[in-house]
């Protein structure tokens, strides 16, 4: 069974590699989607996979790469959407 689950992450996040840094993570956790940084400074992720693969990646989000400084995640349950793999834009 696969979820997708869509993140708005607020805090230092852009110019971190927080996009590289989640594409990577969702590779390890075999989650399509995207990250994408948004014009008010913000980073939005679109996850989709397994739950328990969700629930980490989400637990990451939180932390970021070393030099994020992650302030708020908020996260909510999307219908499901068919990626092929985790994309950055």
């Amino acid at each position: 069974m696969k979820v997708c689950y869509i993140a708005h992450i607020s805090g230092n996040v852009q110019g971190v590699y927080f996009r590289a840094s989640a594409q990577q993570q969702a590779i390890e956790y075999n989650i399509s989607g995207y990250a994408r940084n948004l014009s008010d400074g913000d980073v939005e992720v679109m996850m989709c996979g397994h739950p328990e693969n969700i629930e980490r990646m989400l637990a990451w989000l939180h932390e970021g790469p070393e030099l994020a400084q992650v302030t708020q995640v908020q996260s909510k349950q999307v219908a499901l959407q068919d990626f092929s793999f985790f994309s950055i834009s």
